[in-house]
């Protein structure tokens, strides 16, 4: 068996594997207790086979308490309200730890309660809220580390197995570990041992209150990734000296929320930090956890190696809560996948709404879909299974088939084309955005192994699906012929070579040298990065490159970012990539950028003629040299099979962008929904 799944200690407890499950905000709690939605959430995820499950975002400060949906701790009151939760964790089989947070001048002043201004080490200015927090005092430093210890004390007093102390992502501890953000003179500012003091104390205070059996352990970044602030070597030396003060491990993860390296989307290769906890484990006696874009592969490779003792996973088990259960019983092709979007996680926790999935349609409203003898729907047969066609394979087509195959009834698919994927397999095309294809191979895997059967090559229309009702006896025909892209109404000169967006995508379209996109949506910009990345450095050439330093650094960046197209980015709307959540819109933005990518905002196409367009802008009307239009405006529902069906069979659904074009996220939960619903 992978050392993965086995036993292990952390401080005086033992573990029954070595996955931990992050502290993440989810933000179903309400007036910082637990609902019904907190409690079957965090039970589904502690009976799915985890070792260990971090409850995260736990106030322990009743005056700059932030007001995004998380627990509290700040009073005796609290403790009782948290029971419930720790039970169901451990009656799920899993120990727990509840992570205890302070954000310091990561909280607007507007998210506090009365409007209080935030608190730091220093009063230094955050991009993250547009505000300057106040600088505490010492005396402010010694009640926080005290309101430190009571919350750990009542944790434990609640039933939680371990205490976690959150210094992660630029929040409180770690503004003070910073030498950008701690600009004290005092006995807690100037050394890197004197900006560690403040966690070094808190940690003997938290070790005061809870005895020395109690875990107590700490989540840090391996590296801050930010100009001037600490790197691994200072997160190595700052280990040290945790694990000097008392801590029994150390939870490591990326950088500050304020960092130009991105840290949680898809852009990431799976493990890629993972030499931030190798390091630190190097540095340390006690045990390392190691997160960060995660997956059981990787995961297991880490720990058999040694490098880190524990894995911790988030995202993917908002994705997959069986993922340790199936990863132990070595099935890692039945996990269904994270693909790193934060479409439903991030993006939501960070605009204040509670999380949810796009992969997994069940996250957060399991208390709502479990019946009374606590059954999901996909785990119960229908008492009157039907026969069902489903037109189209996409994300829509097949997550239906297989909740409805699940559900008992008899699926068929039919695919016009030649595989399955639909436009997730067009998503997956541009760079660093390939992780949408584990989602299509997921469910292709996940329907068949229901029993459902995918015919492709098979182009429907409404003769043949009538004759096939009859033919075949089924019952109900389900519609997901997805969506097709539009074109612009304006003059176009005989001989300009106009092509659209899909088509760059699937490879079906030559482009020449001076490409104009017109469209600055999600779509138009992931082209834009496509074009703009060819002829750039490939992986393979970079590493052979830099092996035998055949270029210096500052050359091989810039072949990195040098294309052989010139790419110009037109777009109606004063903002490009509206469409795009924040977590992700940045990084591609930053890609444009480098890339050379002129991006013209509030512009609108007017004309399009051989070798160039015509575009009406700020500034008055402009040419832009164009060898090829690509046309990424958008798409419209294909309805057109549906319509006809619907006129002599009258079950028929319409599922997906067939119905609304809109995100993968919807159109995945609009045919689980559907497919529950079929009795």
């Amino acid at each position: 068996m992978k050392k993965l799944y086995t036993p292990a200690m952390i401080g005086a407890l033992q573990l029954k594997n070595r996955m931990v499950m992050a502290p993440m905000v989810d933000g179903y709690s309400e007036g910082g207790m637990p609902t019904a939605r907190s409690l079957e959430y965090f039970r589904v995820r502690a009976a799915g086979g985890i070792g260990l499950v971090i409850v995260g975002n736990i106030h322990v400060d009743s005056t700059h308490r932030h007001v995004m949906p998380g627990f509290n701790l700040y009073e005796d009151c609290f403790t009782e309200k948290l029971r419930p939760l720790v039970q169901v964790i451990h009656d799920g089989g899993a120990k727990t730890f509840a992570q205890l947070i302070h954000q310091g001048r990561y909280a607007k002043s507007r998210d506090y309660i009365d409007g209080v201004q935030a608190v730091a080490p220093s009063a230094v200015f955050t991009r993250m809220t547009g505000e300057t927090p106040r600088e505490l005092s010492v005396d402010e430093i010694l009640d926080l580390e005290q309101a430190f210890a009571r919350a750990a004390g009542r944790a434990v007093e609640a039933g939680f197995d371990g205490i976690e102390i959150c210094t992660n992502s630029g929040y409180l501890f770690g503004q003070f570990l910073s030498p950008l953000t701690n600009l004290r003179t005092d006995q807690y500012g100037g050394s890197l041992e004197n900006r560690a003091l403040f966690l070094v104390e808190t940690i003997g205070a938290v070790r005061g209150q809870v005895g020395k059996d109690i875990p107590v352990t700490v989540r840090m970044g391996g590296s801050d990734f930010v100009p001037g602030s600490n790197t691994n070597k200072e997160a190595c030396r700052i280990a040290a000296m945790l694990e000097q003060a008392g801590a029994d491990g150390i939870s490591v993860t990326g950088g500050w929320h304020e960092s130009g390296v991105p840290q949680v989307t898809m852009d990431l290769p799976h493990g890629v930090f993972s030499y931030l906890g190798r390091n630190i484990r190097r540095s340390v006696s006690i045990p390392v956890m190691m997160g960060n874009r995660m997956n059981a592969r990787i995961a297991e490779e880490l720990v058999e190696r040694g490098d880190v003792d524990f894995a911790v996973f988030g995202r993917p088990l908002l994705a997959d809560p069986e993922l340790p259960r199936k990863a132990s019983e070595g099935r890692v092709e039945d996990i269904r996948p994270c693909v790193g979007c934060n479409q439903g996680c991030l993006d939501h926790s960070m605009s204040g709404k509670s999380i949810e999935c796009l992969c997994n349609a069940e996250c957060g409203r399991e208390s709502l879909l479990r019946d009374e003898n606590g059954l999901l729907p996909t785990e119960k047969k229908t008492d009157h299974p039907k026969k069902i066609l489903v037109i189209g394979a996409g994300v829509a087509g097949m997550e239906f088939s297989r909740v409805a195959s699940l559900r008992g009834h008899r699926v068929v698919i039919w695919e016009e084309g030649p595989c399955c994927g639909g436009q997730l397999r067009l998503a997956a095309v541009p760079p660093a955005r390939h992780d949408f294809d584990y989602l299509a191979d997921y469910l292709q895997s996940a329907c068949i192994k229901a029993g459902v059967r995918f015919c492709f090559n098979t182009r429907a229309d409404a003769q043949s699906v009538f004759r096939a009702v009859k033919e075949q006896g089924f019952d109900h025909v389900v519609t997901a012929t997805g969506a097709r892209p539009v074109r612009p109404g304006v003059p176009s000169e005989e001989g300009a070579h106009i092509v659209q967006a899909w088509d760059v995508l699937k490879k079906h379209a030559d482009t020449g040298s001076d490409v104009v996109v017109v469209g600055g949506g999600a779509v138009g910009i992931e082209t834009a990065i496509l074009l703009g990345e060819e002829g750039t450095l490939t992986p393979e050439a970079l590493r052979f490159l830099t092996l035998y330093k055949a270029e210096p650094q500052e050359a091989l960046y810039e072949m990195l970012n040098s294309g052989s197209k010139k790419v110009t980015v037109v777009e109606m709307l004063d903002k490009a990539g509206r469409d795009i959540g924040k977590t992700t819109r940045w990084i591609m933005m930053d890609r444009l950028r480098k890339l050379g990518v002129r991006i013209c905002t509030g512009t609108r196409l007017t004309e399009i003629k051989r070798d160039r367009v015509v575009v009406e802008g700020p500034d008055g009307a402009e040419e832009i040299p164009a060898d090829t239009v690509v046309l990424a405006i958008g798409s419209k529902a294909d309805r057109g099979l549906y319509e006809e069906i619907e006129k002599e069979f009258h079950e028929v659904s319409l599922i997906g962008d067939a119905c609304t074009p809109g995100k993968a996220m919807d159109a995945l939960r609009e045919a689980y929904d559907l497919g529950i619903s079929m009795n």
